[in-house]
């Protein structure tokens, strides 16, 4: 509602000496366009090749399947559409277009748990090779180390409160390198957290890792709405030419992750400590797993 309402009030904009019409632009950075599309033919691939392989059910193939493209259509929403353009010139539109990539993309393409399917979609020889590197000790240690559920939680929580510093995230503004690395940073932290939550923590452990990460991520959206000074200058310079003051602009991206972010992490949380609770009047399933059989 709030992107149409700007859309519709603004109908042309002249910033950073281009002239746009009515037609938002999309984003055609091959920095993000080759992984995205890289990722889908070898989703595409693995998926006509794994299932023929797998034990698993058609219906619950089928399910991951459709989950992952859903959290993929996400992210390539967020990177591509016009929403990513938007974001350069308004806080609010940029800090909606993070919490996609984070709280939204994230954990739906966890959730489809695409690795064996994404390697199933190399060449043979490939996925042999790529199989026996992961297979490493060192490999494994190290993934076992970062994924459980203080160290993802922690790393996580870092990558959000250091993008959002106002100086680095000023400079990620001017910066197209930084800004691509502050959205991998953001994906990527994203996904180690929401797979050790979902996939590898004990869902009593999982729920409290998601509280902790609503408690500070709200904390961090209450400091930059109620903030009486501008604390992002470059980020909230163009806000004026949509309607917006920047403060206002600011006001809005805190209240983003305030309000609506944090109910995603807090009701994931519900789910994961209602879960456990059943599981623990059953007879103390550990509950490591999420996933409909």
């Amino acid at each position: 509602m709030f992107l149409a309402a700007i859309a519709a009030s603004h109908p042309a904009v002249a910033h950073e000496d281009h002239v746009h019409s009515s037609s938002l632009p999309w984003t055609a950075d091959p920095w993000i366009l080759v992984p995205l599309g890289l990722s889908a033919i070898l989703y595409g691939c693995g998926s006509l090749r794994l299932p023929v392989r797998s034990l698993a059910s058609r219906r619950a193939v089928v399910r991951r399947t459709l989950i992952f493209w859903s959290g993929w259509l996400v992210l390539a929403g967020a990177l591509v559409s016009p929403l990513h353009w938007l974001g350069e010139q308004l806080f609010t539109v940029h800090m909606i277009e993070h919490e996609l990539v984070m709280a939204v993309s994230a954990p739906l393409i966890v959730l489809a748990r695409p690795p064996a399917v994404l390697l199933w979609g190399f060449p043979r020889t490939i996925r042999r090779r790529t199989g026996q590197a992961l297979a490493n000790k060192t490999v494994r240690r190290t993934w076992t180390f970062l994924s459980s559920g203080t160290v993802a939680t922690l790393v996580h929580g870092m990558a959000i409160w250091a993008w959002h510093a106002p100086v680095l995230f000023d400079a990620a503004v001017e910066s197209v390198p930084l800004h691509r690395l502050q959205h991998l940073c953001f994906f990527a932290s994203a996904i180690l957290f929401w797979w050790s939550v979902i996939w590898k923590t004990n869902r009593g452990l999982a729920a409290w890792h998601l509280f902790l990460t609503m408690l500070h991520m709200s904390i961090l959206g209450a400091l930059i709405a109620l903030s009486p000074n501008v604390l992002y200058g470059l980020q909230t310079r163009a806000s004026e030419d949509w309607g917006l003051l920047p403060l206002e602009d600011q006001q809005m991206a805190g209240l983003v992750m305030w309000v609506p972010a944090g109910v995603i992490y807090a009701v994931v949380a519900l789910v994961l400590a209602a879960l456990w609770i059943r599981d623990s009047g059953k007879g103390g399933a550990g509950g490591t797993r999420i996933i409909a059989r």
